[in-house]
């Protein structure tokens, strides 16, 4: 089934109901996959879809128009779970233009190999398709070097990409079919964010620059992932707003693994600690919560409080790679301190520090190392640690 976002514009995606794993980003929700297209003089479609997928969009295509009938293609993204679908597609439609952007024309010749009749488009550039006229806006990184978005100028629809999305497989397709801003969509978008463009924040001003520069307005936004919005677009604006600018909450986690439960008990104490002095706080084992979730709540907190014990004169293993995976997000504005339990050498709290400092973050405390298992005093320490940690840091 096609839907229609406005006249002659039309949804032709697809449906990823069973996609649980975006490339170690967890989708219990599934996805879609979002393509469009619109009919006018010139008929155009609007980025595709997954590879695999393809035979899906083209026969939601074809309930509207022959697919021969096609003249352009806009490449928005070259991501495969966009562009997957064009070698089949291009073969199928034969348009005689592909849209993109310079590094986008780059990256899909990479990719597919093909001489495509690519026509490169820069920021600002205008294509008419007739009765209407679309507009090209470059967005670099966000989230790959090729990203644009394309606008519509008489809808004032905004074809988004990858900004404002979120990973969720719904027979709606619009915002306004759902209640009234759900939490479990906003944890969806917010969830996306924090996993892909977290990085880019000052990147996300930027964008809200030149569109107020440009003088861009929008009645609906279609991104790539997710629901479109049309009841009230700038809803999802303010939430990249406020996580662009990366302002921290008074908010604290405690993410940590253990071996035989001695850094489990620092971790605990720690969180207690933290309520102790009326904050916000959660305790993430690294084995019970998927990291991707973690990292959705890492997002706007102020202070992350990370323990591991100490194998083999090193981090644990999950420890290392939740390291190695915030690390490449660019967290910003957060204050942070090391705890863990050890046997004989005790380097993990020395190694997580040496993490955090290479984030950038504000170490908040040398940090908390405790032998064997910990006494009653060594917990009492803990607790009233987390207390003054949180008072120091979050303002409480």
């Amino acid at each position: 089934m096609t839907v229609q976002l406005a006249p002659g514009v039309h949804w032709v995606g697809v449906i990823d109901w069973n996609l649980r794993d975006f490339h170690g980003y967890l989708t219990e929700a599934g996805s879609t996959y979002n393509a469009y297209l619109i009919l006018d003089e010139k008929i155009t479609l609007i980025d595709t879809v997954k590879k695999e997928l393809v035979p899906e969009m083209l026969a939601r295509v074809a309930e509207i128009v022959d697919l021969e009938k096609i003249d352009y293609i806009v490449s928005n993204h070259v991501e495969m779970d966009h562009s997957g679908g064009l070698p089949e597609t291009m073969a199928r439609v034969k348009p005689e233009k592909v849209f993109c952007s310079p590094q986008g024309k780059a990256g899909l010749s990479r990719h597919y190999k093909e001489d495509w009749p690519f026509v490169e488009v820069k920021t600002g550039d205008e294509l008419s398709l007739g009765r209407r006229t679309l507009t090209f806006l470059e967005t670099p990184m966000l989230h790959w070097p090729d990203s644009m978005m394309t606008y519509l100028q008489e809808e004032e629809l905004l074809f988004s990409s990858d900004a404002f999305g979120a990973h969720l497989a719904s027979s709606e397709r619009f915002d306004d079919r759902l209640p009234d801003h759900p939490e479990d969509y906003a944890h969806q978008l917010k969830k996306y964010y924090a996993n892909i463009l977290m990085p880019y924040g000052p990147l996300v001003t930027q964008l809200f620059d030149k569109i107020a520069k440009i003088g861009l307005s929008f009645k609906i936004i279609a991104p790539d992932h997710g629901l479109i919005y049309r009841r009230d677009p700038a809803w999802v604006l303010s939430l990249y707003q406020k996580w662009a600018a990366a302002v921290p909450e008074a908010k604290a986690l405690v993410i940590y693994d253990t071996m035989w439960h001695s850094t489990e008990m620092l971790a605990t104490a720690l969180m207690e600690g933290l309520m102790d002095a009326g904050v916000e706080a959660q305790l993430h084992h690294l084995r019970s919560t998927h990291i991707s979730d973690i990292i959705t709540e890492v997002l706007d907190a102020g202070l992350l409080l990370i323990g591991s014990p100490t194998l083999n004169n090193n981090l644990f293993p999950t420890v290392s790679q939740f390291l190695t995976y915030l690390k490449g997000l660019r967290p910003r504005n957060k204050a942070a301190a090391a705890f863990g339990s050890f046997g004989w050498s005790g380097e993990a709290v020395k190694l997580i520090n040496q993490e955090l400092e290479a984030m950038k973050l504000k170490l908040a405390h040398e940090g908390l190392k405790v032998k064997y298992i910990p006494d009653p005093e060594e917990l009492a320490a803990a607790r009233k640690l987390g207390e003054q940690l949180a008072k120091e840091n979050l303002g409480k």
